[in-house]
């Protein structure tokens, strides 16, 4: 696929993640997966929102308590209410961040401001984990397509692999569009994917098809925006064993006439494999891959399934 200079693929991230002590104790929670491994691929922009909107380090507290149909943040003990700075600060610093050009966020679990999912909300009784941080919900209500994750949930292999492969894939998306938006790059960006979107949706992936296939009947803006939203809509759907399955023999399909009777065996079996959990989603693949380079199969060669990420986050190497 002809694409432009790839651009450096920049996530934003909790500044504690990051190992940098603004935490309300003076502490951090350095995740060295993130800057240890991720960060050898994307480049950072950490954000507190604590600290953003001018409170000390350290301070007291927080927490989101109930009122009415909405929450407020206050500090524990003293009962201060800094909702309405923090909610002044999140509008004015998502507006700064439209400059960063993000593809993805990674935010701090279970924080008053940054939690993503299932924060504590305080009311009479229990604490309900039924809430959202206020800068999280910030982020996710202005960039509603933003891939967007907590770092508690990227120990889930499946988790992880659905995150990462969604912010590169949303780098190659941003990377069409800095080129120019024509129907033939589209349709290359679309073909190149193809399998990619099966994977994760056979349902929105037709639809997509029928998109592309209409695509010069259409306003120009409107088919970009539209395909962009059916895209990253899929890609959040999990890719599944049933549908990498049959991902696998379709492609195996195009091998009909070149495979030995003992290289069909020999695919078949592990394709079986894969299907009944007894191996990654590695093992595959790279048997294919060694066909396709074999029996020089220039579509396949072109499909970003095969890698839709670096091999060294190993993202296909889990069962």
């Amino acid at each position: 696929m002809t694409m432009t200079t790839p651009s450096p693929i920049k996530i934003g991230v909790s500044s504690c993640l990051l190992g940098e002590k603004v935490r309300y104790d003076g502490g951090h929670k350095h995740d060295r997966y993130i800057t240890d491994t991720l960060g050898r691929f994307f480049r950072f922009v950490p954000v507190c929102p604590e600290v953003g909107c001018g409170l000390p380090v350290p301070r007291e507290a927080m927490r989101l308590e109930r009122d009415g149909e909405g929450v407020r943040l206050v500090t524990n003990k003293t009962h201060v209410d800094h909702t309405d700075r923090m909610l002044s600060w999140c509008a004015k610093r998502v507006t700064e961040l439209e400059r960063e050009d993000l593809c993805g966020f990674i935010f701090k679990k279970d924080s008053p401001s940054s939690g993503l999912f299932n924060v504590k909300v305080y009311s009479t009784g229990m604490p309900a984990k039924v809430g959202r941080g206020l800068f999280a919900r910030a982020v996710t209500e202005h960039f509603p397509l933003l891939p967007v994750e907590e770092e508690g949930r990227l120990h889930d292999m499946g988790l992880r692999e659905n995150f990462i492969e969604r912010v590169f894939a949303y780098r190659r998306w941003k990377d069409l569009l800095k080129g120019g938006k024509t129907v033939g790059r589209l349709v290359e960006f679309h073909t190149a994917h193809k399998l990619l979107i099966m994977a994760h949706s056979p349902a929105i992936y037709r639809e997509m098809g029928k998109l592309v296939a209409h695509g010069k009947e259409m306003p120009r803006d409107e088919l970009f925006h539209r395909y962009q939203e059916l895209f990253l809509k899929a890609l959040a759907l999990h890719a599944t064993v049933r549908k990498n399955t049959n991902v696998l023999q379709h492609i195996a399909g195009y091998f009909k006439k070149e495979l030995t009777p003992e290289e069909k065996g020999e695919l078949q079996e592990v394709i079986g494999e894969y299907h009944q959990r007894l191996v990654p989603l590695i093992v595959p693949v790279t048997l294919l891959r060694h066909y396709i380079r074999k029996y020089g199969q220039d579509y396949l060669l072109k499909q970003v399934y095969l890698s839709p990420t670096p091999q060294e986050l190993m993202l296909r190497n889990h069962v």
